[in-house]
Order: C-alpha cells, then sequence, then structure tokens
C-alpha cells in the first residue's frame, strides 16, 4: 500500500516513537502524580520532558502551559468553551474544520454568541485588513485555521495576530495541519491547539494545547489531578485545572519522541515534503480531465493537494485508487464551509509525509491519468 493519508493521521512512525510506547508498556508500572514509587515518578518525568519540548516549540513560556488533550478537537474545544461568554462575538476564516464550527455554532444557535466568517481574497488568503474592519467592540476571540485540510494553503497567521493583538483580541490557532512543519513560536499566538499524530510524527489519541500568557480556559472536566487532593474544588493552577484523570503515558512518551524527532529533522523535512507536493501538483496540471484546488502555486502550503477527476464523485475515484493500492481520502474532509467557497461537493486529497518517495507521486499520477483517461473514453 501506498499511503498518501498523512493529514488524516502520518504513517508510518519514526521507530524510536513506537520503541517509546511500547517502552511505557512493558517497563513502566506507575500513574504520574498518583504515587510516590518509582514508576510513577519515571512517568513522571516523561509527561515533563514532553511539556518542555512542546513548550520550546510553541513559543510558551512555561511549559506548565502545555496541556495534554485526548486530540486536536479536544484541544480546540478546551480553548473555545473555556474562553468564551454570552454575548461575545467570535471571527473565523473561511476554511475552518468542524472541530471549529461545531462548537462555536452550537452557541450561536443558541443564541449566546456571535459568529463571522471572513470571506479570503481570491487566492484563498485572509487579509489582515480583512480581520481589521470586522473587529466590533464584541469581538472576543479570532479562531484561525494555521492551513486548510483541503488546500494546504498556509494564512499569513503571525500578521492576523498582530492585527488581533491591535484591537487586544487573542487569536487561537488551529494548528492541525501545521504541528511539526511550521515554526509556530514566531506566529505569537495566545492559544495554539495540535495534534500529536500528524506533523509531530506521535501515537493517535494525543493532543496539545498551548497557552499564552493571560489565557485560562476554564476546565471542560474536573476530578482527580493527583493535586490538592484535600479540596473538593477543581485546581486552579495549570496544568492540573485542565488536567483530570490519568493521563495518556504511552502516548505522550511517543509524542515526546515525536517532538524531538521533528524538531531535530523540521527543515529538510519541510522541504523535501514541498518538493513532493510541487511534483504533484504540476504532474496533476498535465493530466487532461484532472481539477486541483490547490491554488496558485507560489503560495506557502502544507503538503496538501485536492482534486478531482471529471464527472467521478470523489469516493468513486478514492475507492478506484485503494483497489489499486493507494490510500488517499475523499469526501468532504470535516471541512464543509471551504468546499463551499471552492464550489466542490467533495474531492480527493493525497497528503504526503517524510516517508513518501518521488516513486509514490509517480505511481498516484499514473493511476490517476488512466482513471480519468478511462472516463473520458
Amino acid at each position: 500500500m501506498i499511503y498518501l493519508d498523512n493529514a488524516a493521521t502520518s504513517f508510518p512512525k519514526p521507530p524510536e516513537v513506537i520503541r517509546a510506547v511500547k517502552g511505557v508498556m512493558e517497563k513502566i508500572g506507575g500513574n504520574p502524580g498518583r504515587a510516590g514509587h518509582a514508576g510513577a515518578l519515571a512517568g513522571g518525568r516523561i509527561l515533563e520532558a514532553c511539556r518542555e519540548a512542546a513548550a520550546a516549540y510553541a513559543g510558551v513560556s512555561a511549559p506548565e502551559r502545555v496541556i495534554f488533550c485526548l486530540n486536536c478537537t479536544d484541544a480546540l474545544n478546551m480553548a473555545i468553551r473555556g474562553t468564551l461568554h454570552a454575548g461575545d462575538e467570535v471571527l473565523v476564516s473561511h476554511a475552518e474544520h468542524n472541530a471549529v464550527m461545531r462548537p462555536l455554532m452550537g452557541y450561536h444557535d443558541a443564541g449566546k454568541i456571535n459568529v463571522r466568517i471572513l470571506p479570503p481574497d481570491e487566492r484563498g488568503l485572509l487579509s489582515p485588513a480583512t480581520v481589521r474592519a470586522a473587529v466590533t467592540p464584541q469581538t472576543a476571540l479570532m479562531v484561525l485555521c494555521h492551513a486548510s485540510n483541503v488546500t494546504g494553503i498556509i494564512q499569513p497567521a503571525r500578521e492576523i495576530t498582530r492585527t488581533c493583538h491591535e484591537f487586544g483580541i487573542p487569536l487561537l490557532l488551529d494548528a492541525a495541519q501545521t504541528a511539526g512543519t511550521e515554526d509556530l513560536a514566531a506566529v505569537g499566538a495566545d492559544m495554539i491547539a495540535m495534534p500529536g499524530h500528524k506533523g509531530l510524527m506521535g501515537p493517535m489519541g494525543t493532543g496539545l494545547l498551548c497557552l499564552g500568557e493571560g489565557m485560562l480556559p476554564r476546565p471542560l472536566r474536573e476530578g482527580g489531578t493527583g493535586s490538592a487532593s484535600d479540596s473538593l474544588r477543581q485546581p486552579s493552577l495549570l496544568p492540573d485545572r485542565l488536567e483530570s484523570g490519568t493521563h495518556n503515558l504511552p502516548g505522550i512518551a511517543g509524542l515526546l519522541q515525536g517532538l524531538k524527532f521533528t524538531g531535530w529533522h523540521r527543515a529538510a523535512m519541510t522541504e523535501y515534503e514541498q518538493a513532493l507536493t510541487l511534483r504533484l501538483l504540476r504532474g496533476l496540471r498535465r493530466i487532461p480531465g484532472v481539477d486541483d484546488y490547490s491554488g496558485p502555486s507560489d503560495l506557502p502550503r502544507t503538503a496538501v493537494v485536492s482534486f478531482n477527476v471529471r464527472g467521478l464523485d470523489s469516493g468513486e475515484t478514492a475507492d478506484e485508487l485503494n483497489r489499486r493500492g493507494i490510500a488517499v481520502r475523499g469526501g468532504l474532509h470535516c471541512a464543509p464551509s471551504i468546499h463551499a467557497w471552492l464550489g466542490t461537493s467533495g474531492a480527493v486529497r493525497a497528503s504526503l509525509g517524510p516517508y513518501n518517495t518521488e516513486q509514490d507521486v509517480d505511481a498516484l499520477l499514473n493511476a490517476v491519468e488512466d482513471i480519468s483517461k478511462s472516463r473520458r473514453t
């Protein structure tokens, strides 16, 4: 199987990630913060090392401001639900994932908040000037999808963050598609939500919410934290305020190694994936009967390319590619807003990772050309 679905989850994982997960399961018996024996203390050291690595990557001031989550969706819900109040207004881009839009629209439909979706320019970029013009006295939060999981286009997040800060508005960055490949510290976002299992190369079931200074969301869950156990009330200090219950220690151990792996190889990985992406884009644009939705080639982008074979539903094309041993994703990708802007009812998405090769790209191009040719004839 040629795996080209890295935007859903990266595969394969680096060997050190797999060893770390296995090592915890085999060698560390203990629940961090719930005992003082050697196993529990060893687990606690893994948690702290992962916080420190994530804090350095995200540019937050202290490791305790890194919150372990179930996934990126959990992190986004924690930030959104823990920050907003009745009467608030939220600005979002046109490319938001349902992990952002569903919690926001739930509040919006209940009459608790107002949500405004901001239009991009013709290239798919959200302008800081558009954000500036949209701000009202009720604007309390900006949520920005750093890079679309459909087009791959990276938004000018640093400039948009600066614009929000001119008005004292915090920015929540959805880094689902950029964590591991982009310099997130340079963005200066107030909150960053990221998955552990995509570009950071960690296991599924891991995610991070990184909190800038002054950000203290209300907890979604309350319960045992291993601290202040004499109190019947949730601790107020981070990270315990937001981390009730037992941690996913095997997953976090793997995530730590993923953070190290991407930290060592980030520049080379990004350059390599960009070269593969350009090869794929150029190839698709030479095939008659194929439409791609990646925008101008000179835009900053992730290693995500979406396309359709004319006359075929995206699911049909994805199924045909699967029969040929190529794993891609068809459909709406949980991002109906960007498809509405593109005017599509779905697309085939090929997403590249550091373990893909030029041969993988060429195999996909040959298969798509054959499928398109068969459709035309």
